[in-house]
């Protein structure tokens, strides 16, 4: 079922977007060579409970497995859910995917970027610009009358004009007293369940673009999603209300 949220709830939805997009500014502060991932998801945490939240994917369970971290943090060709380690230490010219979300007062924020760390390559800098641009014409999709189909389209067509691959493993979705809601938002054109966009729905849009084929792995500890042919992704997110006004950005820093 779909929930469309009243402009108090997602004012309190908006409440945790914001300390979700503070403390990514943050993490994107943080992060040079010699940090490790163990490094930024203890960060992470820290600033998060002293903002009053609790970290969202810490604990998160799914077919019994649990993730154990407050961060995902994804090392170049690995595409989501990186599991944050002292022995990942960052090297000059990776990228890394930091994946966050918090709960607060009942109610989640989830957002994601994709960083350098310090000179990365001409190909590097271009995939993570296009995966933004994705993310931003999807986006600009979440109009009143227009349909999810009309927000995947936008981000696949945007990343496919460029010769990238876009995941399908891994789709969007409706967030508010639950990380993950109805309906699924996917970053392709997808057969199944096409619903209108309405006032009130609450979306976590976020491509996973790759520089080659999009289709994935799922490495031995049951999280970490690597692209088959081990070249690099990229990873955006925002979390999004509906409005009359047009989409409106929840996980933006005050």
């Amino acid at each position: 079922m779909i929930v469309l949220r009243s402009r108090e709830e997602i004012d309190l939805i908006r409440a945790a977007c914001r300390v979700v997009a503070e403390v990514l500014v943050r993490l994107r502060e943080a992060v040079e060579p010699g940090v490790t991932t163990w490094d930024l998801d203890r960060m992470a945490e820290e600033w998060t409970r002293k903002a009053g939240a609790v970290p969202a994917f810490k604990g998160y369970a799914v077919a019994g497995r649990v993730y154990p971290s407050a961060l995902c943090a994804s090392i170049n060709e690995e595409v989501v859910h990186g599991m944050p380690s002292p022995r990942r230490v960052l090297k000059e010219g990776d990228i890394i995917g930091l994946d966050f979300g918090v709960v607060r007062k009942g109610y989640y924020g989830d957002a994601a970027v994709t960083v350098g760390v310090g000179q990365v390559s001409a190909e590097a800098d271009r995939l993570m610009q296009v995966t933004a641009d994705s993310l931003s014409r999807g986006i600009e999709q979440m109009r009143l009358g227009n349909r999810i189909r009309d927000v995947s389209r936008a981000i696949q067509d945007h990343a496919e004009s460029h010769g990238y691959g876009v995941v399908r493993a891994f789709v969007g979705h409706g967030i508010g007293q639950r990380l993950h809601e109805e309906p699924q938002v996917p970053n392709y054109v997808a057969s199944g369940q096409n619903p209108r966009l309405k006032e009130g729905m609450v979306l976590a849009i976020e491509p996973m673009v790759c520089e080659g084929t999009w289709e994935v792995e799922v490495l031995d500890d049951g999280w970490t999603a690597v692209t088959l042919d081990r070249r690099l992704a990229a990873h955006f997110e925002h979390s999004v209300a509906v409005t009359p006004e047009g989409p409106e950005i929840l996980t933006v820093a005050a």
